[in-house]
Order: C-alpha cells, then structure tokens, then sequence
C-alpha cells in the first residue's frame, strides 16, 4: 500500500481530508492514479478553511478497503474520506460492501444525490452503488472513478458535507462560493471569518 501525505495548514482545528484511490491496476503500477490528483485539485479550489489530506492508493481487496477505511477514520482522524473507484456490478467492485463493513450509520441521500447528478451526464449512472456512510466522527463518501465524474458529484453534492461534519463533530467548514456553497440552517451558521 504505497501513502501520500499533503498537508495545506499544521492548525489544529483543520479539516482532515482521507482520500482512497481503489483500483488493482493503479495500484500495481499498470497505469497512473487520476483520482487522487483530481479530489486534489478539487479541493484547493473548493475549501477557503485549513485542510490536509491523507492518502491512499490501494487494490480492490474488501479486506484491504475496510482496513484502510477504519485506519483513515479511526487512526488518522480524518473527518471525511472519500473513496473513488470499484462502485459498479463488476465482481472485483466491492467499494460498498467494504464501507458499509464499517458503517456506523448510512446517509442514503448521499448515494441518491450522487446517482442523480451522474445521471445528467451518463445513462449508466444507474450501475453506480456509491453510499455515504457515517463512521464515529468521520463521513465516508464512495465517488466515481474517473476524474470528471469526480468533479461533477463532487459539485453536484458537496454543499451539504459541511453541515454533515459539523453535525458529527467535526471543524466548521468554508468554501469558496464560487466553486461551491456550502449550506448550513441559519442557526448553524457562523460569522465570515
């Protein structure tokens, strides 16, 4: 299992970014990662709040997903992991069964949102099982592979994971409007820093 770590700001109430590339081909060297790299890029223009990121590429191996998914959460203390890869009807697709292994708590809404958005674009979203679970005080979000569908689920469903965190506990969450807002009930808000 090789890690990466990025860190964007050392303060410590910052978000704490998991990312889980699952793919036995990137992960075995056949061809470069792309998802890692996309959520990255997503990210720095996204967030206007401290984050870092933690890291991993690793094969399609429920075992080795459920571990490194309990080692983000639990270990690592991120506060959201995201999984790309290994969601549709293929045998070695076993992303969901691994998460929800788990799962404290599914946030089914997660998944139809996900599914809605892809829709837009692509006819087999339909194929897609992606979920969004709650582990402890960490919200688990299985995306799409590829690097544009990445993007656009991403957009299409991150206005409601800042809200989602804060109400697990997690750090209070800026974005960068123009990108994307995040929305939070007039009582959860705080004042502009």
């Amino acid at each position: 299992m090789r890690q990466m770590k990025v860190t964007q700001s050392t303060m410590t109430n910052e978000l704490k970014i998991g990312l889980v590339s699952i793919s036995d081909r990137a992960s075995s060297g056949v061809y470069e990662d792309k998802g890692i790299p996309a959520l990255q890029k997503w990210f720095s223009a996204a967030l206007a709040s401290p984050w870092q990121l933690e890291s991993r590429l690793i094969p399609d191996e429920q075992p080795v997903i459920e571990a490194t998914l309990i080692e983000l959460c639990d270990v690592a203390g991120c506060h959201l992991v995201l999984t790309t890869g290994g969601t549709g009807p293929a045998p070695r697709d076993v992303t969901p069964e691994a998460t929800l292994a788990v799962a404290d708590k599914v946030m089914p809404g997660f998944g139809e949102q996900m599914r809605a958005v892809s829709l837009k674009y692509v006819p087999t979203a339909i194929l897609s099982r992606q979920l969004g679970v709650v582990r402890g005080k960490s919200l688990i979000l299985n995306l799409p592979g590829q690097p544009k569908a990445i993007k656009e689920t991403l957009d299409g469903v991150f206005t409601a994971v800042p809200y989602c965190i804060d109400l697990i506990g997690g750090p209070y969450i800026e974005t960068h409007e123009n990108v994307v807002k995040a929305f939070r009930p007039k009582s959860a808000q705080r004042p502009a820093s």
